[in-house]
């Protein structure tokens, strides 16, 4: 039965054969010829006695020549499409406006001064800035065009040591993960000859007296955690932790921080178990006593924990036997189960816990809505934070010895505001104003609620200029995540701004799969579960559509990443909802995602094909297998690059080859193809503003008015050297 099943897939998925080449038709006048061809070689995999064919294998390989034909070719393709859209200036000139305004990131204070990173309106890169005081002027310390002549080389603060005379920052390049890390010395306003090499840091922290570094780092075996002394080759880092804990080894998915406490005395230890993590380990080790061993503070529970040493105690965020999460006061060598509850749970998950100035600052989500209340550390309320409406709120950043502690608040229509808090007299002052071009009071957003597939009431954020029409003639834009318990809360953005000010609706649903409602929640779009989140998303929709919003044929929606297979759910599973659809660093690949980047971290979510199991449910949703011949995708845009160094761009390509080749209806399918950006941030402002004209362009000129189609002649626009059948 399992091999019949198999051989019915492989007919099902038309492998070896495709819809003809025909030319295609962009919506605002847009002619293309047929899609440049890509070679289709089937293989098949055995999976459980069920073989599953993959046409476009080759394709895994980013370094060949037929490869890189391919990328070449496809983006002489999208290239053409842009060359042809009208309103392509139109988007950069309002993107300009927009990006090119001045940002922050929350300070770090140390010996009374405050260390950021800030981006001054028209430069293309953050540097990083000291402000001796807070009436005084912000000097420029660590410019990232004096170390690199590359526009999309950046820099990131990492730690300031205690007495505020040493800087750690990472310099990277594009959009990868990876980055080298530097010491700057603020005194002799010089970079030190020690240099950590460009690899994946988890974690990074001054020595408590200065002279060296704890910090952690990816390899193959898994997180190790090192001390580097300064003035010493790396080479001969010392090895603290991360091969093995007692007698339970520690794996390439158990991914280990070190932090050092606020007074210097301990070296923290958290180890998470996947990501997201099934299970938090938390181990520490007494710094003032040479050679004493780590002692275990949780170890072993399935749960989650986040810990806190502060006057002399230990305090942990936790979701132990409270998926909403609670904070305790811990004892080291006693279960959970005998800690002091310091902040009881609530019906409001709990987002984000910090300490500062002897008083605890828990940000709740109250249907996805930050609130953020102040604690005593023996628990007894301490008032709240006034915050600007419905929006985001960070954490409070701050040590439990500092005054003073900052955080941000934003939503769709109000960029991020730094401000400061007084945490004596609860006094909020202004740090950082963003000024731009765009008048929030000019707009407008509400929450509503709708029923999913299986009834659960989902919540939905609806933003738009104020006057706009909503009788099914206008465009719309929807994002969402829905995965690794991230709470997609109200947050700025300049394409969502620019896509606002145009006259388009926005939309925001808040998907199974996140934390918005604590661990419950997110369970419940997990592994088997995962089509909760995909029926969550086509529930938005049509709600969206019946209450004349939208309708499909102006109905635009965008992910990446994670939020990438939610766009691959939708033009596979639902493509007649929607009319354009932008994939940005997506998993699309489902039986084989484990197998390459930092796939394998994400089993802990997803699960794998190698578990009979897993495999069968995997196969169900899998994007890549559920492509069909014959049907009329929506326009898509695939947006990846080769600087992606977590979520493989294989994915984006294979996916593009096969819906080329699938697609009846006509409408582009186009792979936009970065050799200078990645998953991460870090391309410069002006790259961005070139990336983002090109997503926006494609997704407001999918969702005009259909024109008349016209014949175009075929014309070749593949690369030498590409493979044609």
């Amino acid at each position: 039965m399992r091999q019949r099943f198999g051989l019915v897939l492989m007919l099902w998925l038309g492998v070896g054969a495709g819809v003809a080449p025909q030319a295609i038709h962009g919506r605002g006048g847009i002619t293309l010829p047929a899609p440049p061809p890509a070679e289709v070689t089937p293989v098949l995999d055995n999976y459980f006695d069920t073989r599953i064919p993959d046409s476009y294998r080759w394709l895994e390989d980013a370094k060949s020549e037929q490869t890189r034909a391919f990328i070449d070719a496809e983006n002489a393709y999208t290239t053409h499409y842009m060359e042809q859209a009208r309103i392509r200036p139109q988007v950069i000139d309002g993107l300009e406006s927009l990006e090119q305004v001045s940002s922050w990131s929350l300070p770090i204070q140390r010996a009374g001064n405050y260390y950021f990173e800030k981006r001054l309106g028209g430069e293309g890169q953050a540097s990083i800035y000291i402000r001796r005081g807070w009436t005084a002027k912000d000097e420029r310390l660590i410019d990232p065009a004096v170390l690199s002549r590359d526009p999309n080389s950046s820099v990131e603060l990492l730690d300031v040591s205690r007495d505020g005379t040493l800087i750690a920052f990472g310099a990277r390049q594009g959009g990868a993960d990876e980055s080298t890390v530097r010491v700057f010395n603020v005194k002799t306003r010089k970079i030190m000859q020690d240099e950590l090499p460009s690899g994946l840091y988890w974690s990074m922290n001054f020595r408590p007296d200065g002279t060296g570094l704890f910090y952690s780092r990816d390899n193959p075996q898994g997180t190790l955690i090192y001390e580097h002394v300064f003035g010493t080759r790396t080479a001969r880092d010392t090895l603290l932790f991360g091969r093995e804990f007692y007698d339970e080894p520690l794996g390439p998915n158990d991914l280990s921080t070190a932090n050092v406490s606020e007074d210097g005395r301990y070296l923290v230890v958290t180890t998470e178990h996947g990501v997201p993590a099934r299970r938090v380990d938390i181990v520490f080790r007494d710094l003032t006593k040479p050679g004493s061993t780590f002692q275990v503070l949780v170890w072993g529970l399935d749960s989650r924990f986040a810990a806190i040493y502060a006057k002399g105690a230990w305090y942990v965020k936790t979701d132990y036997k409270a998926p909403m999460g609670r904070v305790l006061q811990a004892d080291p060598g006693v279960l959970p189960d005998a800690w002091r509850t310091i902040v009881h749970e609530t019906a409001e998950a709990i987002d984000n816990f910090s300490i500062v100035g002897g008083k605890a600052y828990v940000v709740r989500l109250k249907d996805v809505k930050s609130e953020i209340s102040a604690y005593t550390l023996d628990g007894k309320p301490a008032g709240t934070v006034d915050v600007e409406g419905i929006g985001s709120a960070s954490h409070v950043e701050g040590r439990p010895t500092d005054r003073y502690g900052f955080f941000s608040f934003e939503s769709f229509i109000q960029p991020p505001t730094i401000y400061r808090i007084d945490t004596v007299t609860g006094k909020r002052e202004e740090f950082a104003v963003p000024k731009g071009p765009f008048d929030s009071s000019q707009y407008e957003f509400k929450q509503v609620f709708y029923k999913s597939k299986d009834g659960t009431q989902i919540p939905l954020f609806i933003a738009r200029k104020k006057g706009l029409k909503q009788d099914g003639t206008e465009r719309l834009l929807m994002t969402g995540y829905g995965g690794f318990k991230i709470s997609n809360t109200p947050e700025w953005n300049p394409e969502y701004a620019w896509w606002m000010e145009q006259g388009g609706w926005f939309a925001l649903p808040n998907l199974r799969g996140g934390g918005e409602y604590g661990e419950h929640w997110h369970e419940q779009g997990m592994f088997e579960k995962k089509q909760n989140v995909f029926d969550d998303w086509f529930a938005a929709a049509d709600y969206l559509i019946a209450n004349k919003y939208t309708s499909p044929q102006h109905f635009a929606i965008t992910g990446r990443s994670n939020g990438g297979l939610l766009m691959g759910a939708a033009m596979t599973q639902h493509p007649e909802l929607f009319s354009a659809i932008l994939c940005g660093y997506p998993l699309l690949d489902m039986l084989r995602y484990q197998k390459f980047e930092q796939g394998s971290h994400w089993m802990t979510e997803y699960g794998s094909a190698d578990d009979k199991k897993q495999f069968f449910y995997l196969l169900k949703y899998s994007p890549y297998h559920n492509v069909k011949a014959g049907t009329a995708y929506p326009a898509i845009m695939f947006f990846t690059g080769d600087s992606d160094t977590r979520v493989d761009p294989l994915h984006a390509r294979k996916m593009t080859a096969l819906l080329q080749a699938a697609s009846s209806s006509g409408r582009p399918i186009l792979l936009h193809y970065s050799v200078a950006g990645g998953h991460s941030a870090g391309v410069s402002v002006e790259q961005k503003i070139q990336d983002d004209a090109d997503q926006l362009t494609f997704l407001w000129t999918e969702t005009g008015k259909p024109a008349p189609a016209r014949q175009l002649p075929r014309v070749g626009l593949s690369a030498p050297g590409s493979s044609a059948p």
